[in-house]
C-alpha cells in the first residue's frame, strides 16, 4: 500500500513537471509575442493611441501648422481658453498662476531627430516670453511632438529592459504610462502657458481671472477684447514704424530751431525691484507740478516783464517722487455732473470763490464746489454768450463748420464746458497765477485744460489749426511791442479763422479802454484781419467784437508798410517746442494741394476723411502712402477700441471723462472713442514725426510734449492714459522711473494706465506699477508685444 502510493506520487510529479515546463514555454512565447506587439505599437504611438485620451488635446487645440498664422492665432486662443475654461477655469487660473511663479525654470525638449531644445523663459517675462505667446499658433503642435518623442524614446528604452526581464517588463509598463501620464500634464501646461499670458489680479485676493469694477463687468466676456489685440495680416506694420527720416513729416524736435538739448540718459533696462518711493517736498504740496513750481530756477530769473516765472522751468533732474493727496480725496464726479459741481475736498481752494463770486465763476455748498456757468464776460451762462456769438457772425457755425477752439485766459474754463453742448472741442488754457487752482478747478469738472501762459515762447500747438480762437477778459496785452501776442494767435488760427474778442476796450469809453481799443483796430487792421462784427450783448451788459483772418496773401501785398513783417522764408511756422516769439507774419498757402490752403470737411466728416494734403507720394509713419496710412491706422484703433478695451478690459466707463493719448500718431485712438462721453487729449512726442495737423484736421486736438520732462498739468487729473510704444521709445533719452512717477502724478487714484509695448518694456512697467501698489488688472503678450493694463489707488508712501 505503501509503495503503491509512492508510485502514484511519481506518476503525478512527473506530470506535473511536464505540465509547468509546458506552461512555462507557452508563457514565455506569449510574452515575447505580447513585446514584440507593445514594440510595434510604442513606435506608432500616434495610430495606436490617440492623444485626446490622456490630455484632450486633440479637443482642445485646433490644427493651426496648415493655417495662416497672421490671421488665426487669437481665433485659436479664444478657442482654448475657452475649452479650458469651461472643464475647469479655476484650475486653469492656478496654472497660470504657478507658470509666472516658475517662469524661470528651463524646460527642455527633444525633437524627432534627437536634438535637444532648450528654452529659458526669464521671471516676469522679458524679451524671451516670445517663445511663452508668440510661438503658440504653430509651435504648440511642435512642442506636442516633441513631447511624443519623448514619451517614443522612453517607451522603446523600456521596451528593451522588458526583454532581458518579466519583471523589467512590467516595470517598463508602468513607466511607460507613468510618462504618458506626465506627458499630458506637461501638454495641459504648455498650453495653459501658450494661452493669452494673460494675469488679471485684483487686491483684496479676488479670483485671478475676473476683471471687475464698479457696474456689471463680472458679466462682460474676459477674453471679447483679445479678437483684435494686436495687428494682423494689412495691418501688422502698425507695429513696426518706419525710419523717421524717411517719413514725411519732420519731428517737433527737428522743426524747433532752438529746441533745448535733449537729454541723454542711460537706459533703465534691467531695472525690476528695489524702488523707494517718497513723497514729494515741495511748497505746493498736492498741488505740485514740477516744471511750474521750480522756485530755484524762478528766483535765477532775470526779469518777469513778459512772465517768464509762469512759463515752464523744469527741474535739472526730473523727480522721482509722489505727489500726496489731499486730505479726504474721493473719487471724481462723473460727467455732466461734474460740470455743475465737485468735491471740495479734491480741490480745496477758496480764494477765486472771494475774487470771482459775485461774477458766477465758482462757489461753495456745502462739501461742494459749484459752478453756475458764468464768466467774467457771461454772468448769466455760457450757453446765451455762446449764441450771441453765434447770431453775430452765422458763419462760425458751432459744431459744423467751427469744431476745435482756444479759448485763451480760460478762467475755470465754463466756456468750453458748455460748447461740448454744440458738438465744439476747446483747448483751454490759462497760467498757474493768483486766480488759484482755475485749470485745476476745469479739470476736475471734466473739461480740457492746461496752465500755460502766453509769454516769451511759442504755444505747443502747430500752425494753423484752431477753427476759432476765443479771449474774454483774458488780461493779455495784445497790442504792446509790436502785437507779439496776437501774432502768434494768426500763427495758430487757420486761415479764414476767427477771433472773438470780448473785453471792456470793445464797449466801454473809459480813456484806457479807448486807447487799447484804437491800438488794436491799427493792429489788426495792418495784419489784414477783417472786423466782421461787433456787437453787444444788452442781457450780459457787454460787448465783443469778431475778427476774421484772411484765406491767402493779397492783403499782404497791398500793405502801404510791411508792419507786422512777414516772416523768413526759412523760419517753421510748425515749430513749436521752446521756440521763442516772433513779431512776424508766415505767408499762406497758395497751392491747392497744400496744409491750410482749404477749410477743412464739415464736422462729423472731417474725422474720417483723409486730409485732403495727404497723397500717395508721402511716406506714412508706418511706411504706406500716407492717405492709405491714414486709412490702416483708423480702421485698426476702431477694431481695438471696440472689441478690447470696451468690452474686455473691465473698465466701467461712466467713471472715464478725461483722456490722454500719451503718444498719438493720427489721432486714431481718440476718434475711435468719438461716441463715448470721453475728451481725449492727443500728444505727439517732440521725437515723433511732426503729425499733429492731421489730427487737428479731423476735428481732435491735441499738443506737443517732451515726455522727459513733467506734464503742464495739475495732479489728479486724468482718468485713462494710453501709452502706444511711448516707454520702450523714451527709454532711449531718458531714465524710465521718472516717467512713470509723473505718470502717477497726473493720474487720478482708481485711474486706468493702458500700455502697449514690447515685452521687456510691459514687464519693466508692471514691475515699477506693482511696486506703487497699483492694481494689475491684465497682461497679454504674443509675438514679443505686450499689453498692460493697470489701476492706480490711494497708496502713498509714509516717508518723504
Amino acid at each position: 500500500m505503501a509503495f503503491g502510493k509512492a508510485s502514484r506520487t511519481d506518476a503525478r510529479r512527473t506530470s506535473s513537471s511536464f505540465c509547468s515546463t509546458t506552461t512555462i514555454v507557452v508563457f514565455v512565447a506569449l510574452c515575447l509575442v505580447g513585446i514584440w506587439m507593445m514594440t510595434s505599437s510604442i513606435v506608432n504611438p500616434l495610430e495606436m493611441f490617440p492623444l485626446s485620451s490622456k490630455s484632450d488635446v486633440k479637443d482642445q487645440v485646433p490644427e493651426t501648422d496648415s493655417k495662416d498664422n497672421s490671421g488665426g492665432i487669437t481665433e485659436d486662443l479664444d478657442k482654448l481658453v475657452q475649452n479650458t475654461q469651461g472643464e475647469n477655469p479655476a484650475k486653469g487660473n492656478e496654472n497660470t498662476r504657478d507658470e509666472s511663479e516658475d517662469a524661470s525654470k528651463t524646460q527642455t525638449y527633444s525633437d524627432r531627430n534627437g536634438k535637444v531644445d532648450e528654452e529659458k523663459i526669464q521671471e516676469g517675462g522679458d524679451a524671451n516670453l516670445e517663445t511663452d505667446t508668440g510661438t503658440f499658433a504653430d509651435g504648440d503642435g511642435k512642442n506636442m511632438e516633441q513631447k511624443s518623442d519623448v514619451q517614443d524614446n522612453n517607451s522603446e528604452q523600456n521596451s528593451k529592459e522588458a526583454e532581458n526581464n518579466e519583471q523589467q517588463e512590467i516595470n517598463g509598463e508602468k513607466k511607460s504610462e507613468e510618462v504618458e501620464k506626465s506627458d499630458g500634464d506637461t501638454t495641459q501646461g504648455v498650453k495653459n502657458k501658450g494661452q493669452i499670458e494673460e494675469k488679471v489680479e485684483e487686491n483684496g485676493g479676488k479670483e485671478t481671472g475676473q476683471k471687475s469694477d464698479d457696474n456689471n463687468a463680472g458679466n462682460q466676456d474676459k477674453d471679447q477684447g483679445s479678437n483684435e489685440v494686436f495687428p494682423s495680416g494689412a495691418q501688422s506694420e502698425l507695429l513696426n514704424e518706419t525710419n523717421t527720416q524717411n517719413v514725411a513729416w519732420s519731428t517737433q524736435a527737428a522743426e524747433s530751431k532752438n529746441e533745448k538739448e535733449v537729454q541723454a540718459s542711460a537706459s533703465s533696462k534691467g531695472q525690476t525691484v528695489g524702488y523707494n518711493w517718497r513723497l514729494c517736498n515741495a511748497n505746493a504740496g498736492a498741488d505740485y507740478i514740477p516744471c511750474l513750481d521750480n522756485e530755484e530756477a524762478i528766483r535765477k530769473l532775470r526779469t518777469t516783464k513778459h512772465y517768464e516765472h509762469r512759463e515752464r522751468h523744469c527741474p535739472e533732474e526730473a523727480p522721482t517722487c509722489l505727489v500726496p493727496l489731499p486730505d479726504g480725496y474721493r473719487r471724481p464726479i462723473d460727467w455732466p455732473k461734474s460740470r455743475e459741481k465737485i468735491w471740495y475736498s479734491n480741490a480745496p481752494h477758496t480764494k477765486l470763490v472771494a475774487f470771482k463770486g459775485h461774477q458766477n465763476w465758482v462757489k461753495v455748498s456745502g462739501e461742494y464746489l459749484t459752478f453756475p456757468g458764468g464768466g467774467t464776460q457771461f454772468k448769466h451762462g455760457a450757453l446765451h454768450y455762446i449764441d450771441v456769438i453765434q447770431q453775430s457772425m452765422p458763419d462760425i457755425a458751432w459744431g459744423k463748420k467751427s469744431r476745435v477752439v482756444l479759448d485763451v485766459g480760460c478762467g475755470v474754463a465754463s466756456f468750453g464746458g458748455y460748447l461740448f453742448d454744440r458738438d465744439v472741442l476747446t483747448m483751454s488754457f490759462a497760467p498757474k497765477d493768483e486766480h488759484e487752482a482755475q485749470v485745476q478747478f476745469a479739470l476736475e469738472r471734466g473739461i480740457p485744460a492746461i496752465s500755460a501762459v502766453m509769454g516769451t515762447k511759442r504755444l505747443p500747438y502747430p500752425s494753423k489749426v484752431f477753427d476759432v480762437v476765443h479771449c474774454a477778459r483774458c488780461r493779455v496785452p495784445w497790442h504792446i511791442e509790436g502785437g507779439m501776442l496776437l501774432l502768434e494767435l494768426n500763427r495758430l488760427l487757420r486761415p479764414g479763422g476767427y477771433f472773438v474778442w470780448s473785453a471792456t476796450p470793445v464797449y466801454q469809453k473809459l480813456p484806457e479802454d479807448v486807447g487799447i481799443w484804437e491800438a488794436m483796430s491799427a493792429l489788426t487792421k495792418s495784419m489784414c484781419w477783417k472786423m466782421v462784427a461787433k456787437t453787444k450783448d444788452t442781457f450780459n451788459r457787454v460787448g465783443l467784437a469778431i475778427f476774421r483772418k484772411p484765406s491767402d496773401n493779397k492783403c499782404y501785398k497791398k500793405r502801404m508798410e510791411n508792419n507786422p513783417p512777414l516772416c523768413q522764408e526759412s523760419d517753421d511756422p510748425d515749430a513749436a517746442w521752446n521756440v521763442p516769439l516772433q513779431a512776424c507774419m508766415h505767408k499762406l498757402p497758395v497751392d491747392p494741394n497744400v496744409r491750410g490752403s482749404q477749410w477743412p470737411e464739415q464736422w462729423p466728416l472731417r474725422l474720417e476723411k483723409t486730409p485732403y494734403w495727404l497723397n500717395s507720394s508721402q511716406v506714412g509713419v508706418y511706411g504706406k502712402p500716407a492717405p492709405k496710412d491714414f486709412e490702416v491706422d483708423y480702421e485698426y484703433w476702431k477694431q481695438v477700441v471696440s472689441k478690447s478695451y470696451l468690452n474686455g478690459m473691465g473698465i466701467n466707463w461712466s467713471h472715464v471723462r478725461n483722456v490722454m493719448d500719451m503718444r498719438s500718431v493720427y489721432g486714431g485712438f481718440a476718434a475711435a472713442l468719438r461716441d463715448m462721453k470721453v475728451w481725449v487729449l492727443n500728444i505727439v512726442s517732440i521725437d515723433s514725426p511732426d503729425t499733429l495737423p492731421i489730427i487737428y484736421e479731423r476735428g481732435l486736438f491735441g499738443m506737443y510734449h517732451d515726455w522727459c520732462e513733467s506734464f503742464s498739468t495739475y495732479p489728479r487729473t486724468y482718468d485713462l492714459l494710453h501709452a502706444d510704444h511711448l516707454f520702450s521709445k523714451l527709454k532711449k533719452r531718458c531714465k524710465l522711473l521718472p516717467v512713470i512717477a509723473e505718470v502717477d502724478r497726473i493720474l487720478r487714484p482708481e485711474g486706468k494706465l493702458i500700455v502697449r509695448d514690447n515685452v521687456e518694456t510691459i514687464n519693466e512697467v508692471e514691475n515699477m506699477a506693482k511696486s506703487l501698489h497699483w492694481e494689475i488688472r491684465m497682461t497679454y503678450s504674443k509675438d514679443r508685444e505686450g499689453l498692460l493694463c493697470v489701476q492706480k489707488t490711494m497708496w502713498r508712501p509714509n516717508t518723504s
